[in-house]
């Protein structure tokens, strides 16, 4: 698994996730270190890194791109 991106919570990356798997992309994604802690105790509060298998970064990256 490689890093794809940094999105800012744990909704945002189900969104993310979600395109990429609509188009054949297996994805997944945990908080960052920077993120632990944030939300006042909350477990998924702060930035969230989203992960694909090296050989889908290409395509998922263009998906990405095309999306913004």
């Amino acid at each position: 698994m490689v890093a794809l991106t940094v999105v800012p919570n744990q909704s945002e990356a189900e969104v993310v996730c979600g395109m990429l798997r609509a188009n054949g992309i297996a994805c997944g994604y945990e908080q960052t270190n920077f993120g632990a802690g944030a939300a006042d105790g909350f477990p998924r509060g702060g930035p969230v890194e989203i992960f694909v298998a090296e050989g889908d970064a290409r395509k998922a990256r263009k998906l990405l791109s095309d999306a913004r």
